[in-house]
C-alpha cells in the first residue's frame, strides 16, 4: 500500500540487520517479531501512520525473517586481523 513506507522498511532492515546477526539464541521468528516492534516504534517516529504500518506488516515482517535467517558466518579471524590493523593505525605506525 505506502510504496514510501516500504522503501524505508527495506533501507532500515538492511542498515539494522547484518548478515549472520543472530547467534541462535533467540529463534529467527522471535526475533522477527521483536525487529518488527522496534522497525514499527521508530516508523512512528519517523511519522508513518500506525494503519501505514499495520498495512504493510504482511510484506515487512518475511524481509525481517530472511534478513535474520541469513547464516552467514562471522569470520572471527578476520575480525582480529581488522582489529590489529585498526589499532596500528591508532599508534601511528
Amino acid at each position: 500500500m505506502s510504496d514510501r513506507f516500504l522503501r524505508w522498511a527495506k533501507m532500515w532492515i538492511e542498515e539494522k540487520i547484518p548478515p549472520g546477526a543472530n547467534p541462535d539464541i533467540e529463534s529467527h521468528d522471535a526475533k522477527a517479531k521483536r525487529l518488527f516492534g522496534k522497525l514499527s516504534s521508530e516508523a512512528a517516529a519517523e511519522g508513518f501512520t500506525s494503519s501505514e504500518i499495520a498495512a504493510e506488516r504482511e510484506r515487512i515482517l518475511p524481509l525481517i525473517l530472511t534478513a535474520v535467517s541469513d547464516s552467514r558466518d562471522f569470520d572471527i579471524d578476520a575480525y582480529r586481523l581488522k582489529s590489529l590493523l585498526a589499532q596500528e593505525n591508532e599508534d601511528g605506525d
